[in-house]
């Protein structure tokens, strides 16, 4: 079983910045890809990111590349997600998701963290 607990959300300003830390609680973190979705209100949850156990990252969303950057560190079993230049379009509940490398099925999902970008 794992468990998957986000924090360092926030009220931020526009062109300010944020990290996202999301604990893995559980046994086996580097056979999971970690990645990070996000909903706004009204719209549909999208991914954002993700991190293979090799440190290889994704961002198929198009408006985060070159402002988001997603990290892992094994020793912690912690998985970061470090935004620069927020807009108000990045307001959303963040959530870090943890998928098993050899079975999509097997996936586990945080609580989420509230990213608010406002003046």
């Amino acid at each position: 079983q794992v468990q998957l607990v986000e924090s360092g959300g926030g009220l931020v300003q526009p062109g300010g910045s944020l990290r996202l830390t999301c604990a893995f609680i559980g046994s086996s973190f580097s056979t999971y890809v970690m990645g990070w979705y996000r909903q706004a209100p009204g719209k549909q949850r999208e991914l954002v990111a993700t991190i293979t156990d090799g440190g290889g990252s994704n961002y198929p969303e198009d408006s985060v590349k070159g402002r988001f950057t997603v990290s892992r560190d094994h020793a912690r079993n912690t998985v970061y997600l470090q935004m620069n230049s927020l807009k108000p379009d990045d307001t959303a509940v963040y959530y870090c998701n943890a998928r098993r490398i050899w079975n999509m099925g097997e996936t586990y999902w945080g609580e989420g963290t509230q990213v608010t970008v406002s003046s």
